[in-house]
């Protein structure tokens, strides 16, 4: 290290977050934006280090897409070749299986196929940030993404990873918060590309007066948008903004779940149903606004569980499109009151796609079932890996894993995983007292 605190080393490996990891001295360092192999020059105290120069770049080092890349902190691999970029996330998943117990390395890696690119037109969702400060003409409006390990906004015009639909997202953004300034609040503007316009919830604005929402609405007319909505309560509708779901077409709540892109969800279905085959009778659970749900109904009877009681209800007007099978939904809390074994018992398979968190208590009653088969879909590979082995302990065998990248230049990945019942399930005490 020289005087200004600047160490010249050599880039170990890509870390979890997409960091390049140097073995120091005292343990490991990670600088974001460094690539294995490369020999650069970092500056930083403890476990995190800037990039200040590449000296040797590597090989697999390409231009960003985007001017903002290290700026912005969207994204964090847009400085890696696609071949490795796609090896670095499938080994995510790959380390996550394997540190769970679930096999030896080899018999994981023999599990996990290549990663698959969902990306597609690009994300049809966004939340941006929009900020107002000051006054009449000194009036300054900004809206974008977080800096790079800040909570600084900076202000962005377009962002390449965005669906075309979205491609006005942030100058509406922007417009919101010009007409919610005199509150004095920082936003959050979620706006969702539809079949018939902009989606757009806004968040963090508070209770809104008579005559601010008035003013929403004009604005919603000005902006032509399909939907505005206030922490997911209508202000004003315009046209419907359907998204197709299979051979229906579905109105999600306000704000609710989606799956990042359009290219993503189908993928992910598709998995799943091919997963399914000709299965008659499927749980859906954690089933959203009905991605799995509405494309099984097409040749399935579907047993649908979520929390939330407008996404329920939002599959539940979309499962009247004719030609579909019966589809049971209900609204129920699966973390506090997860569908129990007996409940499960004579199904054909079961799928789950829980939050980032895992579903446990679910798996634990899916783990004491009699389903053959079972599906997990997954936005985390550490949590699914500890519900996999809930799962491995009540006499499931997971048989594929399929890596998922509809994030992409990002450092989170989907995955779906089959498994297979091979033996009864160990009974445990209580477990279907719930």
């Amino acid at each position: 290290m020289n005087a200004a605190g600047v160490t010249r080393a050599r880039v170990a490996r890509l870390g979890s977050r997409g960091e390049g990891v140097i073995e120091g001295a005292d343990g490991p360092i990670y600088a974001s934006y460094a690539l294995p192999g490369e020999l650069v020059d970092v500056q930083g105290e403890g476990e995190r280090a800037a990039l200040i120069e590449v000296i040797e770049a590597s090989p697999e080092r390409i231009a960003p897409i985007c001017p903002l890349f290290e700026s912005c902190g969207g994204c964090a691999a847009q400085h890696l070749a696609p071949a490795p970029y796609a090896a670095w996330k499938r080994a995510l998943v790959v380390a996550a299986l394997t540190q769970a117990g679930l096999g030896a390395a080899a018999d994981i890696e023999a599990l996990v196929a290549p990663l698959v690119d969902a990306h597609g037109a690009g994300r049809r969702r966004a939340t941006i940030h929009a900020r107002a400060s000051g006054r009449g003409e000194g009036l300054r409006v900004i809206a974008g993404f977080m800096r790079a390990r800040s909570h600084e906004v900076i202000d962005i015009a377009a962002c390449p990873i965005l669906a075309p639909g979205l491609e006005r997202a942030f100058d509406v953004a922007r417009e919101i918060a010009r007409a919610l300034a005199s509150l004095g609040k920082p936003l959050d503007v979620q706006a969702t590309a539809t079949e018939n316009g902009l989606d757009v919830d806004v968040r963090g604005a508070g209770a809104l007066g008579d005559a601010l929402r008035h003013e929403m609405i004009a604005l919603a007319e000005r902006l032509d948008l399909a939907r505005l909505t206030h922490h997911g309560v209508i202000v004003a509708e315009r046209r419907p903004p359907t998204l197709p779901m299979g051979a229906a077409r579905v109105i999600p709540p306000g704000g609710s779940f989606l799956q990042a892109t359009q290219a993503g969800e189908e993928t992910l279905a598709a998995l799943a149903l091919d997963a399914v085959g000709e299965a008659k009778r499927v749980a859906d659970l954690f089933c959203g606004c009905g991605a799995f749900a509405l494309r099984l109904a097409q040749r399935s009877e579907v047993i649908a569980a979520d929390s939330q009681a407008e996404a329920i209800a939002a599959l539940e007007r979309a499962a009247r499109t004719p030609g579909l099978r019966r589809i049971r939904a209900e609204t129920r809390d699966l973390f506090r009151r997860p569908l129990r074994a007996e409940e499960l018992n004579g199904l054909d398979a079961v799928i789950f796609d829980p939050p980032r968190a895992g579903a446990s208590a679910q798996a634990g009653q899916i783990a004491a079932s009699d389903a053959p088969l079972v599906v997990g879909v997954s936005c985390h590979p550490g949590s699914f890996a500890r519900d996999a082995k809930i799962l491995s302990e009540g006499g499931y065998a997971l048989t594929r894993v399929t890596p998922v990248d509809q994030f992409r230049h990002s450092a989170h990945v989907e995955l779906v995983g089959v498994f297979a019942k091979t033996k009864p399930a160990r009974k445990k005490r209580g477990l279907l007292s719930r």
